[in-house]
């Protein structure tokens, strides 16, 4: 999974051009991580290198609107960063941004190349706005509409998982209608887990809607409490458990290499009991220990597990890979297919100890993009 190769610059885009490629960046959406798109889109449009790329950055309100943000998501005071709403409405045709005029015509802003849709949860990580890139030929960082929509969906994920012989944890799905036409028999479902379990949306980000739960008195609460970023809803068997964390990046050729694993360690003292939104995000009471406490021979099981999950969901681009370890056991959490680039996120933190920094993480991010053909692959 090392790669020597990892220093030589990444080709660009095979098509020759006499200017400087455009990358529409876009930010924040619908989804319960609007704000934590937006740390992201603060951090990589303070390091793009502006000399190589026109970069033009759109914010999508949580109501599904695509504004212009020339400068960047803004941050009310005591309060993270969200997308400032009274920028120019704008729509992209094929290729083509554009915004409404005073009279209501409408005006080119820019000649995309490549969109880099910096959203985490639903309606931008999970296959939506892929597809909208797809149908208008457009080229965009990231997995395609299959591999994003599977990975974001933690039920279905679990399937391929297990199709690729990876380990998992014991879960069950919980649908909403089975919740309420017969809660007694997904109580039983659940039982069969052996408390303490961990209750989880199927379908938002690891840090959003998920609860600890001791025993079958708290499990309604919990899984209230999920159903209002989902309505279908994972329940995994909760373990005394290490996380582990790599990178995987796609070299334009298409093969793939491993970060150095990362692990997470939550201060359990400061009222966490897990790895929630507020000690990844908040209060900086989680660590991310880079490189992770793993012997070499754990390091190499943990990296070819992460490369064959990237492979087994057919993810393109990038994306992080979440494991528990227990024993000597490397168990499957999840795959991100957008993870954050905030200044708490794993991500970048795994790739700076391997020598890729963050400017170059997005430069072969964006290489990787423009080199890719558009349409079936």
């Amino acid at each position: 999974m090392s790669d020597p190769t990892l220093h030589d610059p990444a080709p660009a885009g095979s098509a020759s051009r006499d200017r400087r490629p455009c990358v529409l960046l876009v930010f924040g959406g619908r989804s319960s991580e609007h704000e934590v798109s937006c740390m992201t889109a603060r951090e990589v449009l303070a390091v793009i290198d502006r000399d190589r790329y026109d970069v033009i950055a759109v914010g999508i309100t949580r109501d599904g609107r695509w504004v212009l943000q020339d400068h960047g998501p803004q941050s009310p005071p005591g309060s993270l960063p969200v997308v400032d709403e009274s920028g120019t409405p704008v729509a992209l045709s094929a290729s083509r941004l554009l915004a409404e005029t005073a009279d209501g015509a409408t005006e080119l802003v820019a000649e995309v190349d490549v969109a880099f849709p910096l959203l985490h949860g639903p309606w931008g990580e999970d296959g939506t706005i892929q597809g909208m890139f797809e149908m208008a030929g457009l080229r965009y960082v990231g997995s395609g509409v299959l591999a994003s929509a599977v990975a974001m969906d933690k039920a279905f994920a679990k399937v391929v998982f297990a199709t690729a012989g990876l380990p998992q944890l014991p879960y069950t799905v919980v649908h909403a209608d089975e919740w309420a036409d017969d809660p007694s028999a997904v109580k039983e479902s659940v039982a069969s887990l052996h408390y303490p379990v961990f209750v989880k949306p199927a379908r938002a980000g690891s840090s959003m809607g998920g609860t600890l739960v001791e025993d079958e008195h708290g499990l309604a609460d919990a899984i209230a409490f999920a159903q209002e970023h989902d309505p279908k809803v994972v329940v995994e068997s909760a373990v005394d458990a290490r996380e582990i964390e790599c990178g995987v990046l796609q070299k334009p050729d298409g093969s793939v290499w491993v970060s150095t694993p990362g692990e997470i360690a939550v201060d359990h003292g400061a009222g966490h009991a897990f790895y929630d939104f507020s000690a990844k995000y908040v209060d900086g009471t989680s660590k991310n220990l880079v490189p992770a406490r793993l012997d070499d021979a754990d390091i190499e099981r943990v990296r070819e597990k992460a490369a064959r999950a990237f492979d087994a969901l057919g993810c393109e681009g990038l994306a992080r890979v979440d494991f528990f370890l227990v024993d000597d056991v490397f168990y499957i959490n999840e795959v991100n297919t957008m993870p954050g680039f905030t200044p708490f996120s794993m991500f970048p933190q795994v790739w700076q100890a391997a020598g890729v920094d963050y400017a170059e993480l997005i430069e072969r991010l964006l290489d990787h993009a423009l080199a890719r053909p558009t349409g079936l692959r």
